[in-house]
This record gives C-alpha cells, sequence and structure tokens, in this order.
C-alpha cells in the first residue's frame, strides 16, 4: 500500500464543475473576550463587522505563518485559496469608550532616533482623545481554509497543531488577544446544490437566495475580502456580502453552491 502526501490531493480532479469547492481544508476555531472588526465606513462611532472578515481571516493566518503584511495577498487571492466561516458564539457587541493618542506620522515620537534600532512611540503629553468602540463580546468562529500552495498549506497546518505562532494572534486590535483550537485536515465533499439546504456557515453572496424563517434571526452585512498591495500600501480589491444567523444557528437556502466538511455545510468564497 503506497502512502500519498497530503498535498498531492490538490492535484486530484473534482467531483463537481464548481469553482467553490477545494479538494480538502484545515479548520480552526479562533476565540477571545473581545474582537474588533472596524468597518470602513464611520469615523466619529468604530463600528464592527459581526462576521471576521476575509481579510482578516488572512492576515490572522499570515501572523500565524510569519508573513509580512503586504507579502501574503496573492496566497489568499480568490483563485489560490477559499476560506468558509461559521459563527459558533452568538455576536453580541457592547459600545466600549476608550481615551486614545494619534498614531499618525506627526504624532510619533522617535526613541533612540541616532541608534541602529529606534522606536517611534505617540507622544504621552499630548491629549487623549476618547473614540466609542463598539466590541464584540466573546465572538468564536470556526474557520475552514485552504490554500492552493501546497508548502504553505502544510506548514500553516503544523503550526496550527503544534500550537505555535510567529507572531500574538489577535481578532482585529492587537489588545483583543485570540485563542486558537485546531481541528485537522478534512476532505471536502461537494454538498447538495438543489432545494431548500441548511447552511452552517455565513452565507457569502448568496444573499437573495435566503428563505427567512419566523423561529430565525437573519442579518446581512458586506466586509473586505480580497487585497492587493500597491504604492500606497494596500487596497481591497473585492468585497463580499454575507448573511449570518447572530444567534450562531444555520441558515436556510434556497440552490447555494454548498460544499460538506465533515457534518458541517459551509459555502466557501
Amino acid at each position: 500500500m503506497t502512502q500519498e502526501t497530503l498535498s498531492a490531493w490538490d492535484n486530484l480532479p473534482s467531483d463537481s464543475d464548481s469553482d467553490n469547492v477545494p479538494p480538502r481544508c484545515l479548520s480552526v476555531t479562533v476565540r477571545g473576550p473581545w474582537g474588533h472588526f472596524r468597518r470602513i465606513e464611520g469615523n466619529i462611532v468604530k463600528q464592527t463587522y459581526r462576521v471576521i472578515p476575509r481579510t482578516t481571516v488572512a492576515g490572522l493566518l499570515a501572523a500565524v505563518l510569519g508573513i509580512g503584511r503586504d507579502d501574503y495577498y496573492d496566497l489568499f487571492a480568490p483563485e489560490k485559496s477559499a476560506v468558509a466561516v461559521e459563527p459558533v458564539e452568538p455576536l453580541r457587541t457592547v459600545n466600549m469608550p476608550m481615551n486614545t493618542l494619534s498614531t499618525a506620522n506627526e504624532a510619533m515620537q522617535s526613541l533612540n532616533s541616532r541608534g541602529k534600532l529606534s522606536v517611534k512611540l505617540p507622544d504621552p503629553t499630548k491629549l487623549r482623545q476618547q473614540h466609542n468602540y463598539e466590541v464584540l463580546v466573546d465572538p468564536a468562529y470556526r474557520l475552514y481554509v485552504w490554500l492552493e500552495n501546497g508548502d504553505r498549506f502544510e506548514e500553516l497546518a503544523t503550526m496550527l497543531e503544534d500550537g505555535r505562532s510567529h507572531y500574538v494572534p489577535s481578532l482585529g486590535l492587537s489588545e483583543h488577544l485570540a485563542e486558537l483550537e485546531y481541528h485537522g485536515i478534512e476532505a471536502v465533499e461537494v454538498g447538495p446544490t438543489d432545494g431548500l439546504v441548511s447552511v452552517d456557515s455565513a452565507v457569502p453572496n448568496a444573499v437573495d437566495r435566503v428563505v427567512p424563517e419566523t423561529e430565525t434571526r437573519c442579518q446581512v452585512e458586506e466586509s473586505p475580502a480580497f487585497m492587493t498591495a500597491d504604492s500606497g500600501g494596500r487596497t481591497t480589491t473585492g468585497f463580499t456580502s454575507y448573511a449570518y444567523n447572530p444567534d450562531a444557528g444555520p441558515l436556510t437556502v434556497r440552490d447555494p453552491e454548498t460544499a460538506v466538511v465533515g457534518e458541517k455545510t459551509v459555502m466557501f468564497v
């Protein structure tokens, strides 16, 4: 009996014509006492997305791998990766006032500016400005992730299995520390696509197919999904509209493109 490497799975033909069903995926639950994924609109009140955005998932996993800030966008590009997000705890928020210092370049001061190494910090003598942050309480998401790059995929699986990370994982802001619980690598099967299907994950880009039910709450939000590096740093190149159950339950969707991972029916984007 011959033994196949995990990367060989990526070369297996899919039994579906769907582009949204990867051959395998790893799954990991990320949770923490607090989380904040700042919405791109609004300045006075710092509102948060309820579902962790795909770009934040990419940044979180890139931090585990130790990839630089603007160096991981191609790894998580649309044709080279797939991500599904399942909220596993009710999504609730509180407003939390915070006194902050500006981190704009003109407000920073350098320590040891004449040495080989220097650190820039906000000037502590400046007046604080109070901002009202909308913060997620006890957020938890199960992430299903596939990367076309087999070496990076296996490196990520190994890091998660060993409980290691190059950078400290967080849920949005650096002070909202995250705990990662790795579940392993599983094969992905094509899920049901006809009729009414109960979907466990957030439903991406199929809001008009969600079937309203009297006992199930459903909310919708659009968040950044893909980015690219440019001369100014980075630019968002694509968004995803998520329909989700804020009580962390499934939604019923008509004729969706689903995948089955273990006992879960999910939708990748």
